[in-house]
């Protein structure tokens, strides 16, 4: 356990950014999920249509640094170029 006054506000402090990373990452990977679940099925309508929600969350991500922009836009290149198959 913390013995210090500093020791123990950072273990709040780090309480209250896990649950905001949680957060963040759960809207990401829901938006994601929905994405790749259209592309597996097939349908380009609801992929094409739920793409943009999904950038924006992997965008919010990358600047809230929850995760590496670098990951973010490995995940929309690979999320648009499969959605572009799907298309044609």
């Amino acid at each position: 356990m913390a013995n210090t006054q500093a020791a123990k506000k950072q273990i709040r402090n780090s309480y209250r950014k896990w649950l905001r990373n949680r957060y963040t990452m759960g809207k990401m990977r829901s938006a994601v999920r929905t994405v790749r679940q259209a592309i597996s099925a097939g349908d380009y309508e609801t992929a094409h249509q739920w793409m943009p929600r999904a950038e924006s969350e992997l965008d919010k991500a990358a600047r809230k640094h929850v995760i590496h922009p670098n990951k973010a836009a490995r995940l929309k290149s690979r999320l648009m170029s499969q959605i572009h198959e799907l298309q044609q």
